[in-house]
């Protein structure tokens, strides 16, 4: 009886399934990723990025009193520089406007912004269009620069190539009227330096992604 138990048990443990050996732990994925409420998902390798851009963020709030304040006061007291600034209604039925601010600061900078914009009540899309994607930008300017002679001529020379329409005119000045992207403007500013720059008003930059989507897109 001994050697018959002895050989049944033999026999089960021979068919007894060999335990599975544990699932090898995954690799650390090089393009991991943070979900961000505003945006999806951004790669992590951008917002570690040390380096500092400068970035344009369009943002969409009701057209009311004191939310332009609100805005400028989040950014600013955190300490972050705005370095453009426009703002328009661009829906009257729904009473909502744009606001589009240029601003230096690292992808996670950036990102901390837009979170902290976005948890305002009068403010209902914020877009980064830096990194959202392509996107065109252009900012106005009117360059007022004096002079007689040789360099009169030569402001209106450079205003011919730069396609800058003058807006005023008289024997010892003229206004230039200049459209296009930042470096243009700044561009030409720094052309009319030499030749009797006087001042510059400028509107900031008004921007706009590429594509058929709107700023409120999914």
């Amino acid at each position: 009886m001994a050697k018959k138990a002895a050989a049944t048990r033999s026999k089960i443990s021979a068919k007894k399934p060999a335990p599975k050996a544990a699932p090898k732990r995954a690799a650390k994925i090089e393009t991991e990723q943070s979900s961000n409420l505003y945006e999806g998902m951004i790669p992590m390798a951008r917002l570690k990025d040390k380096d500092t851009y400068r970035h344009i963020v369009s943002l969409l709030v009701d057209n009311e009193a004191g939310v332009l304040a609100r805005v400028i006061g989040m950014v600013a007291g955190r300490g972050y520089n705005i370095e453009s600034l426009t703002v328009s209604e661009v829906d009257r039925e729904r009473g909502l406007s744009r606001i589009n601010l240029a601003t230096l600061g690292t992808h996670q900078i950036i990102e901390q912004v837009k979170a902290q914009l976005g948890r305002l009540v009068p403010v209902h899309v914020v877009r980064d269009l830096t990194d959202d994607g392509p996107s065109v930008a252009r900012e106005l300017a009117l360059v007022k620069v004096a002079g007689v002679g040789e360099k009169r001529v030569e402001a209106l020379r450079i205003g011919d190539i730069f396609r800058a329409n003058v807006v005023d005119s008289s024997t010892q000045s003229f206004v230039f009227e200049v459209v296009g992207n930042t470096d243009k403007v700044d561009a030409f500013i720094d052309l009319m330096k030499p030749l009797g720059l006087v001042e510059v008003s400028r509107t900031g930059v008004a921007a706009i992604a590429r594509g058929a989507a709107g700023i409120e897109k999914n």
